[in-house]
């Protein structure tokens, strides 16, 4: 079996002007549609509760329990950015979910579910102070 991959630079190139074409259309677009901004910030009036980015929640909601719970999101970013020299492939191929890195796995599935939960709760059941709206 050979260890490299046949490609053509036809299809190199078609893929360039596609990512070209594309993001030209994107930039014309972005001039023609406007983004739905809110009004200009008024810094008597804070919104109540004041909300970070929808990205960004999971992590307020996370620190409104605590403010030392900050440190295991570090720790565990560290961890994920450390992941791939953690864990080497055995065989050097690329393969999804493979039985030796299930541990791996399944402590990622649980935090990325974590995250969008704790988004969700932030996102719709909090209320005016930060508290929950069946409270």
């Amino acid at each position: 079996m050979s260890k490299h991959v046949k490609s053509s630079p036809h299809l190199f190139r078609l893929i360039n002007r596609a990512w070209i074409v594309f993001t030209l259309g994107l930039i014309a677009l972005s001039f023609g549609i406007l983004a739905p901004l809110q009004e200009a910030a008024d810094f008597s009036r804070a919104p109540n509760p004041a909300k970070s980015g929808w990205f960004l929640l999971w992590i307020q909601e996370l620190v409104s329990y605590s403010k030392y719970l900050i440190y295991p999101v570090l720790g565990v970013t560290i961890g994920f950015l450390f992941l791939p020299w953690l864990a080497p492939p055995e065989n050097g191929r690329a393969s999804w979910f493979t039985g030796d890195q299930r541990l791996i796995n399944a402590v990622t599935a649980i935090l990325v579910g974590a995250m969008i939960a704790l988004t969700i709760i932030a996102a719709f059941f909090r209320g005016e102070n930060w508290a929950l709206i069946w409270r």
